[in-house]
């Protein structure tokens, strides 16, 4: 039986791995800053709870990592904590920085010092490319990020290719664009607008205020994506890949498509709020996820319209 370590399992991407390595027969532990008061709600909501060993881990505390991976022993660990949000980065860019890149740098050091053949996976963000509206972003496209958060997922990148190098760790990075779910609060604004949609079409007479409606994403189905991590760490050699759909679409377009697949006209109900504009942003960012299915067998199922009909079936469900 393989044993994992989810650090951050309590996301939208560590409940739906950690269901997914349990269906592997995995014995699955999960981390969080303090397991003793967490919720896990992602967790319970998947019905998993009580089938994943919660420990407590800072990330961001090399003797918490070190102690955690000497104690535990895991065989693949994933590294999917850290502040998850682009646009709380602007408000928390030490946090952000402190979250992804030294936790990263924890984590690779730690595997280093315990000379165990421990795999890691690192969760990468295809917001590290930065604003390229007339490139399709591969894993040989250079790095501009516009965010503190993706400055942060650049550094992390580099430290997991160096570590690669320097001591032949089995480390790899996934290149993730935007991927999602119901398990998404509403702070980001796929389930932001998939929730209010979802009232005002229940009678709400609320207004749904959003940025800008240009911009222009990659959006695939979180639950498909674990499946790419899994796959990494069973390679027979570590590497870096970008998954994505290879699709985008514009904020407007997702609007349009959520609103009318609830029989509504979403300019009736959408105001854009100059407010909700981040200080730096991507126009647009399209992926070419070629080397995933060549190397991986691993290609997106859902679509755009696919993830917003999930998202709109489990929100009704909710209701």
């Amino acid at each position: 039986m393989k044993r994992a370590l989810i650090c951050g399992v309590g996301g939208q991407d560590g409940s739906y791995l950690a269901k997914l390595l349990l269906s592997k027969g995995y014995e699955v532990y999960g981390s969080s800053r303090d397991a003793q008061v967490s919720g896990f709600a992602n967790l319970r909501t998947l019905g998993i709870r009580d089938e994943i060993q919660c420990v407590s881990i800072a990330v961001t505390d090399f003797r918490s990592v070190l102690q955690a991976l000497v104690k535990i022993h895991p065989d693949e660990i994933y590294n999917l904590a850290g502040q998850s949000s682009v646009g709380l980065s602007f408000d928390q860019p030490v946090e952000t920085l402190e979250s992804i890149s030294i936790a990263t740098l924890n984590l690779l050091e730690a595997i280093r010092f315990t000379g165990k053949p421990m795999r890691l996976y690192n969760a990468g963000s295809g917001e590290c490319f930065g604003d390229a509206p007339e490139v399709t972003c591969n894993e040989s496209t250079p790095f501009r990020p516009r965010s503190p958060y993706a400055v942060a997922k650049a550094a992390a990148f580099w430290e997991v290719a160096n570590y690669r190098e320097a001591y032949e760790l089995f480390a790899c990075t996934g290149i993730l664009f935007n991927h999602e779910s119901p398990l998404r609060p509403e702070r980001f604004v796929t389930r932001k607008v998939i929730a209010t949609a979802s009232r005002i079409a229940q009678g709400s007479t609320e207004r749904l205020l959003l940025g800008n409606l240009s911009i222009s994403r990659d959006w695939g189905w979180a639950p498909e994506y674990v499946e790419a991590m899994w796959r990494m760490l069973q390679l027979e050699k570590p590497d870096d890949f970008v998954i994505a759909t290879g699709a985008s679409h514009t904020l407007e377009e997702f609007v349009d498509f959520a609103f009318s697949e609830l029989g509504l006209n979403w300019r009736d109900h959408v105001s854009v709020d100059p407010q909700l504009f981040r200080p730096t942003d991507l126009r647009k960012n399209m992926a070419n996820p070629g080397k995933a299915l060549q190397l991986l067998d691993w290609q997106a199922k859902y679509d755009m319209r696919g993830v917003i009909q999930a998202m709109l079936a489990a929100e009704h469900v909710a209701q």
